[in-house]
């Protein structure tokens, strides 16, 4: 027999053993029954116990079995996939659950009469009613604020990136971080001082002044960060062809960042679409529809889940969990349309 067909039968030294695909559920299968078994034993009656415990004991089990089989330092390795596992599901299994809960709830009374009609004479204690009213309420005060804080929260990233240079822009960035973990209801407590200045009643324009200061900084901060991306070869390549400054943003680096900025300000919108300090404070809440937002009380879908929550009956329960439900929805739809676009202004990598 030659030398070669020797090796070639000869068993490869550099493949050490490892650990079958199907291993991490059958780790997570055994684990979650011993730790049933424990809970059950212990009189452990939280469920929530009951994951922690097999959480624990599969990170364990992996690093043990691991480390027997392939070695320790494949079994780090290991652990350390667990733990990113461990933690998403942490992660995943309250949102998923406060989604199922909303749509079991919600799904109660939500249908086009609800959405059609607003609370008008109908009381706290009685069925029927809707949110019409307080989604008329929540698109204009919303829709203010973004025309609002879009714009001068984008010119602001501008020039925090393109001119900012000294001491104007180390203030601008540092108040823009404040605002950044400023409370709801301190952006409602300055605009009622002005009210009060002013002595003027709550109207729907002035939750949209609230509700602009919060969102100004998220979307500051959003489009520095895509402006910030974009190239500076392109930027040369422009102001070498003799074109100016302004017009290089205007025609160059905002067209290339445009995604990730509209995706940001649908965040922001996001953000701000569920706040209820500032609404309860400048708005008011109005049972009945009122289109203009510059006079008058109005109401919005945060605030009238508070004040239906608020009421104790359980009609008003129902339609407390049937507007969280369509919040809910408004919200993820924004998202949905954030994806989408920053998908389709993605700069393309093909020929």
């Amino acid at each position: 027999m030659s030398t070669a067909s020797i090796a070639d039968k000869r068993p490869s030294t550099l493949r050490g053993a490892s650990l079958p695909k199907w291993s991490p559920w059958a780790i997570a299968a055994g684990s979650l029954v011993v730790a049933v078994g424990i809970g059950l034993a212990a009189g452990l009656d939280s469920k929530i116990q009951w994951g922690l415990i097999a959480a624990i004991l599969f990170i364990l089990g992996t690093f043990g079995i691991a480390a027997r089989v392939e070695g320790r330092r494949q079994a780090k390795d290991r652990v350390a996939t667990s733990l990113v596992w461990v933690a998403f599901l942490l992660a995943v299994i309250p949102l998923a659950s406060l989604i199922w809960v909303t749509i079991a709830r919600g799904v109660k009374v939500l249908d086009v009469y609800f959405l059609t009609h607003s609370m008008g004479v109908v009381a706290d204690s009685e069925p029927g009613g809707g949110i019409y009213a307080a989604i008329i309420g929540s698109l204009e005060q919303v829709g203010l604020a973004t025309l609002i804080g879009a714009p001068i929260g984008i010119l602001t990233a501008i020039y925090l990136v393109e001119y900012g240079r000294g001491r104007l822009a180390q203030a601008v960035t540092f108040f823009v971080d404040v605002m950044t973990g400023i409370p709801s209801i301190v952006a409602g407590l300055f605009i009622l001082s002005l009210m009060l200045i002013f002595k003027m009643e709550p109207f729907g324009f002035a939750g949209s002044l609230a509700l602009a200061i919060l969102m100004m900084p998220v979307v500051v901060r959003s489009t520095e960060e895509m402006l910030k991306l974009v190239p500076n070869e392109l930027r040369e390549a422009s102001l070498a062809l003799g074109v100016p400054k302004w017009r290089t943003i205007l025609k160059v680096v905002v067209p290339t960042s445009i995604g990730g900025i509209i995706t940001g300000v649908m965040l922001a919108i996001a953000r701000i679409a569920g706040e209820t300090a500032p609404v309860l404070l400048l708005v008011f809440g109005n049972p009945f529809i009122n289109n203009d937002p510059f006079e008058g009380a109005q109401a919005s879908l945060p605030l009238y889940i508070y004040q239906q929550y608020a009421a104790g009956s359980d009609p008003a329960h129902a339609r407390a969990w049937a507007a969280s439900l369509t919040l809910i929805a408004f919200v993820m739809i924004l998202n949905m349309v954030a994806r989408g676009i920053a998908r389709w202004k993605a700069p393309k990598t093909g020929r």
